[in-house]
């Protein structure tokens, strides 16, 4: 029992470095993290989907040229 304890401490610690790893993955521009239910790619509107701007990366994106965009509603 001791070490199932151990063991689920330890993917708990995993999950939170996942979150935490997703989280740092955001650009600007993003709407919530890349693969997170009810969301798609979108063209960075600031960008065009060039992922540059002046020679530089796109801030809004991170220079991929898109972004992640809640879909669906009502």
């Amino acid at each position: 029992m001791r070490n199932k304890a151990q063991n689920s401490q330890s993917t708990k610690k995993r999950s939170n470095a996942q979150m935490q790893a997703a989280n740092s993955m955001l650009n600007p521009g993003d709407e919530a993290a890349p693969g997170t239910p009810g969301t798609g790619d979108d063209i960075c509107p600031e960008c065009h989907g060039k992922g540059r701007i002046g020679g530089a990366p796109c801030p809004n994106c991170g220079g991929g040229g898109t972004i992640t965009r809640a879909i669906g509603g009502a």
